[in-house]
């Protein structure tokens, strides 16, 4: 699970199968201890989403949009090196700006 807020605009394309897939940068900041020691947390992920249920109404928000996806993480693509990864969302949920 990350929460976020939306940085690139949702790109919405579908697959020869007829299964609509959206695709969005997600930039996450917070602060975590390690080691004892607080620390500033910041990336940016690539998130997929397949499906109707969780393409619905995606292109429609805007930059800036706070999100919290639950998925998992996969490598990204077939051709991809395998440390750059993407989150496959399996829930995606808008979060009020002060939540």
């Amino acid at each position: 699970m990350l929460t976020g807020q939306l940085h690139k605009l949702v790109q919405l394309r579908t697959t020869p199968a007829g299964i609509p897939i959206a695709r969005f940068v997600m930039a996450h900041r917070s602060r975590r201890t390690e080691a004892g020691q607080m620390r500033d947390v910041e990336c940016r992920l690539m998130v997929v989403a397949s499906g109707k249920t969780l393409t619905a109404g995606l292109e429609q928000l805007p930059a800036g949009t706070w999100l919290t996806v639950t998925g998992f993480l996969s490598r990204a693509g077939y051709q991809a090196p395998d440390t750059r990864v993407e989150l496959h969302a399996l829930d995606i949920q808008t979060v009020p700006e002060n939540g």
